[in-house]
């Protein structure tokens, strides 16, 4: 039985705010649905990802901030270089045995780790 991931909640504080972030990253808005009163679906997807992220109203009861999510790319220094272009506050490179990683958070402080990996197990 295959099983994909395919949506992660982000708990934020103002959606709108948080909507402009993540294009400004590069996330792909691919919905933004008031479904009724206190529920407001967002969702966006980071470029190449077949798995999305959700923001909005009503959608977690997490606090905002306290998400963590880590991606993989192909080139560590290159993703860091198209954030900061973007004028989105990243860390340096930290080269780790396990891979390159850089860091971001969104207005909320929910984190995202970035990782370039030398190799990639099978699976």
């Amino acid at each position: 039985m295959d099983m994909k991931i395919e949506l992660i909640p982000v708990p934020v504080t103002d959606v709108d705010r948080a909507k402009a972030f993540y294009e400004k990253a590069g996330f792909n808005a691919d919905h933004d649905y008031p479904v009724r009163e206190g529920l407001r679906f967002v969702q966006l997807t980071p470029p190449g990802s077949a798995c999305s992220i959700v923001i909005g109203e009503g959608i977690t009861e997490k606090a905002p901030g306290t998400q963590e999510i880590q991606c993989v790319v192909a080139d560590a220094a290159g993703a860091r270089a198209q954030l900061v272009e973007a004028g989105i506050e990243a860390s340096e490179v930290d080269k780790q045995p396990w891979g390159d990683f850089v860091y971001f958070r969104d207005p909320d402080g929910n984190s995202w780790a970035l990782q370039a990996m030398q190799t990639r197990p099978n699976g």
